[in-house]
């Protein structure tokens, strides 16, 4: 299928959508755990906090093992976390199955793609960029870029306007309902992904949102898109 996507822009998340990346998550908040005296967690365990922030997947692992810190020992085991996953960050991790290859599709076909993720911007650069894919996006948001972060709608609208597209012509494809609310408050349909990270049906909230499709691998994206992305006034 052949789109014309100039003037388009389409705004991935990251984690779940187009990097698995909870192999390398869990070892970075196991290894801030036992530095904590803990014993590890499974990823499964440790999935549903994907998204939230690497902060907010150490304090999932503590409360897992009903412990409750102060936040100065908190940020002390978070910096643990960020020294590890920096160097450890594409152990495990890989793209989702067809995500190179339509990348090069959406770019050939005139897209501006984005990355709007709640990982901190230089960890975000440093996966894509040790897994080939840094080079395809005309930006990259993450949760430090500006002065808020997802579900806020500044955040994905900043990451459109980083990439030099414009709202009105752009999509989100996200895999968790973080994605779909920010979606929804900045204006801009979705596409999620039923393969990522989500702990609810991603069907219900396309239901709440009005907007967007889901699809199940990315073999149905370039199909889905074409129902989903705002029409030109000619088109």
């Amino acid at each position: 299928m052949h789109l014309n996507l100039r003037d388009t822009t389409i705004v991935f998340d990251l984690d779940g959508t187009l990097v698995d990346t909870a192999p390398d998550l869990a070892a970075a908040t196991n290894y801030a755990l036992a530095r904590a005296g803990l014993e590890p967690l499974s990823v499964a365990e440790l999935r549903p906090f994907i998204g939230h922030g690497s902060k907010a997947m150490v304090g999932a692992g503590l409360r897992r093992h009903g412990i409750a810190l102060g936040e100065d020992e908190l940020v002390e085991l978070h910096d643990h976390f960020l020294a590890f996953y920096a160097d450890n960050v594409a152990v495990g991790s890989r793209p989702y199955e067809g995500v190179p290859e339509l990348l090069d599709t959406l770019l050939e076909g005139g897209a501006r793609l984005a990355v709007c993720t709640n990982k901190v911007e230089r960890l975000s650069k440093l996966l894509l960029h040790a897994l080939g894919l840094d080079g395809k996006f005309g930006a990259i948001a993450g949760r430090d870029t500006f002065t808020m972060c997802k579900p806020a709608p500044g955040h994905l609208i900043g990451a459109i306007s980083l990439a030099g597209g414009c709202t009105d012509r752009a999509v989100m494809v996200g895999d968790s309902d973080v994605d779909f609310a920010t979606a929804r408050a900045a204006n801009i349909p979705v596409i999620g992904v039923s393969f990522g990270y989500a702990q609810e049906p991603l069907r219900k909230l396309i239901a709440a949102t009005g907007r967007g499709a889901i699809i199940d691998d990315y073999g149905q994206f370039l199909e889905t898109l074409s129902v989903v992305l705002p029409k030109r006034p000619a088109d």
